[in-house]
């Protein structure tokens, strides 16, 4: 056994855990301020998304949110009532648009609405 450790000893170096560093290490020579990563561009996602939510389009699904919960944390919800209806899409009203297809054009939940507004500014600014 001791020729094959001896073996790869020979390709590999030993560390032992409690051996000192050598003070003497080489540091990096710092780089120029030019040269340093560039800064992160400002997310503009939730700006656009703010806006659209403010807007006259999606206003009146936003606030019809916002009251069911306000409704309930105040604890005058029903039992087990959590508001999802009214923030996503939900199948009822993906099957609703199906049926009628005149109702596709015109988002009947808040976060549909705001994606619908959102999306082609957001890529518009895209580089």
């Amino acid at each position: 056994m001791s020729s094959i450790s001896a073996f790869f000893s020979s390709f590999i170096s030993t560390v032992h855990a409690d051996a000192e560093q050598p003070e003497a290490e080489v540091e990096a020579p710092e780089q120029p301020v030019a040269e340093q990563e560039e800064e992160e561009p400002e997310d503009l996602h939730p700006v656009i998304r703010e806006e659209c939510k403010e807007s006259s389009k999606c206003a009146a699904l936003a606030k019809h949110f916002e009251h069911c919960q306000e409704k309930v944390q105040a604890g005058q919800g029903f039992k087990g009532e959590d508001c999802v209806e009214e923030l996503v899409e939900s199948v009822f009203s993906k099957r609703l648009t199906q049926a009628c297809p005149s109702l596709s054009t015109s988002p009947v939940h808040m976060m549909h609405c705001v994606d619908d507004c959102a999306a082609p500014k957001l890529f518009s600014k895209l580089r």
